[in-house]
């Protein structure tokens, strides 16, 4: 069962939301039938890849899973949507806008964010779409590195209906090596549409 209250502790994540949105996060995955399988590791800053991504209710579950945890997450958006009214809005649900073309690129960009925060838990599709793409972005990892936050692998398991806590790590900077343990993790999950996940040949 996962811990789904994050203690705020110097050591825990970011806590979020409040007693109503963690009982509306508990009731739909209730009524929906999904349960967790393994908890949120107790870091101050994490990378959550959150995968396969095949469908739109990729998201609905990712926000109950979120109220049900209370934590609070941030993910990217591109720069020219943070216009004035939209911005605020982006930025009271944890959006950080990224602009490509900045010197920093878009890593230098999250991890000046998260060099700037005490606790930070940023949420990441590793596909970055909905189609079939391999290999997968390895930008979350390097994120991760420089910014010296734990790597957490969370699969949404449509055929058992789990969200499941996988794997935790510190990217040590060997990309490569780190994608097979990605690999690995996902092929034992069973996206929405499983036809729209590639994974190397060789697995």
């Amino acid at each position: 069962m996962a811990n789904n209250s994050a203690t705020e502790s110097p050591n825990s994540p970011p806590s979020g939301g409040n007693k109503f949105t963690g009982w509306l996060g508990d009731t739909l995955l209730s009524i929906t039938g999904w349960q967790f399988e393994g908890e949120l590791p107790q870091h101050p800053k994490l990378v959550l890849a959150v995968a396969p991504h095949t469908s739109n209710w990729d998201f609905f579950l990712g926000v109950a899973l979120l109220f049900a945890l209370r934590i609070k997450i941030r993910f990217l958006g591109k720069h020219s949507i943070f216009v004035p009214v939209v911005k605020q809005l982006l930025e009271l649900i944890g959006g950080i806008p990224v602009d490509r073309k900045s010197a920093r690129g878009v890593v230098g960009e999250v991890v000046k964010e998260f060099n700037s925060q005490a606790k930070m838990i940023l949420a990441v599709a590793p596909e970055g779409t909905r189609s079939p793409k391999f290999p997968w972005k390895t930008g979350f990892l390097a994120i991760a590195h420089q910014a010296n936050a734990h790597v957490v692998l969370v699969g949404f398991d449509f055929a058992r209906k789990r969200v499941v806590f996988g794997p935790v790590f510190l990217s040590e900077g060997n990309f490569d090596e780190d994608m097979q343990k990605v690999y690995r993790f996902y092929s034992t999950i069973t996206a929405k549409y499983p036809e729209n996940v590639v994974y190397p040949k060789d697995m």
